[in-house]
């Protein structure tokens, strides 16, 4: 299903945790920053996806497309198709997409696939060696996160900020495996439907309890660190395998209470019967 190059929806623009959506058509400064009709129907639908202004199931079609996004069919074609191999949209025997609904296993199954995969990637760092630059760097951004952590809560500003540099340590870890095929294959993996590193963070972050879970990650990531610097890979393998489990804790909880503010997309998940 999904066939194309990823798209990772909580690195966007439109990743806010508090999105506001409005059908009207695309601001002019759009053009003016570049990039083409399709990609902007496609960031747009996306938008309306995940905060479920288009709901789970619901049909869609090129021309009820045109006027609301104010374009041709053709980029809106090109943004359907896209949005279909990403899996946001499923094609309809008859013509058109319907928005798609996931099941809990698939979600946790995706979640599953990037933490062998980061967990090879700690491996292979630590087999191999890693600048000391790179771990310098990795090591800042986690003192950035710590940062937003002390707060007494995190607002929209320190959440947003969290996401931004929480995906930031995972892909320096991925990149220290020295791999372009590993890496592409995180990127991969990551762009699943909520399977990026970041994809259940919104749900912990004020919940009674949830920042002692955000400091348990910081701690991993910390942990994971310091085991490639010491080049001990079975470790670093092990750390970042149970790391991915706390995005599988996360998920069960978004179930329990869905918000699209916190965890875009989270309606689409279908609870286990």
């Amino acid at each position: 299903m999904y066939t194309s190059g990823p798209q990772n929806w909580f690195n966007s623009d439109f990743s806010n945790p508090m999105l506001t959506i409005t059908p009207d058509p695309f601001p002019s400064q759009w053009a003016d920053e570049g990039g083409s009709q399709s990609v902007k129907a496609q960031l747009r639908l996306r938008e309306w996806i995940l905060s479920g202004e288009l709901s789970a199931g619901s049909r869609i079609t090129e021309l009820a497309l045109v006027d609301r996004l104010g374009m041709s069919r053709t980029p809106i074609r090109a943004a359907l198709m896209r949005l279909g191999q990403e899996g946001l949209l499923s094609p309809l025997p008859h013509g058109g997409y319907a928005v798609s609904t996931f099941s809990e296993s698939e979600v946790a199954d995706a979640i599953e696939l990037r933490g062998t995969l980061e967990g090879l990637a700690a491996r292979l760092a630590a087999e191999r060696g890693v600048d000391p630059a790179l771990l310098q760097h990795a090591s800042e951004c986690l003192d950035r996160i710590d940062q937003w952590l002390q707060q007494g809560k995190l607002d929209d500003e320190a959440f947003s900020s969290y996401v931004h540099l929480n995906a930031q340590f995972h892909k320096l870890l991925a990149d220290m495996a020295g791999s372009t095929v590993l890496a592409r294959e995180i990127e991969r993996a990551c762009s699943w439907p909520f399977a990026s590193p970041s994809g259940f963070v919104g749900v912990q972050a004020n919940q009674p309890g949830g920042r002692d879970a955000l400091w348990v990650a910081q701690h991993q990531h910390r942990q994971v660190l310091q085991a490639i610097a010491q080049r001990e890979s079975a470790r670093a393998e092990a750390l970042m395998r149970e790391h991915s489990r706390i995005a599988r804790e996360h998920l069960s909880l978004a179930l329990q209470n869905p918000q699209p503010t916190r965890t875009p997309g989270v309606q689409l998940i279908r609870k286990k019967g």
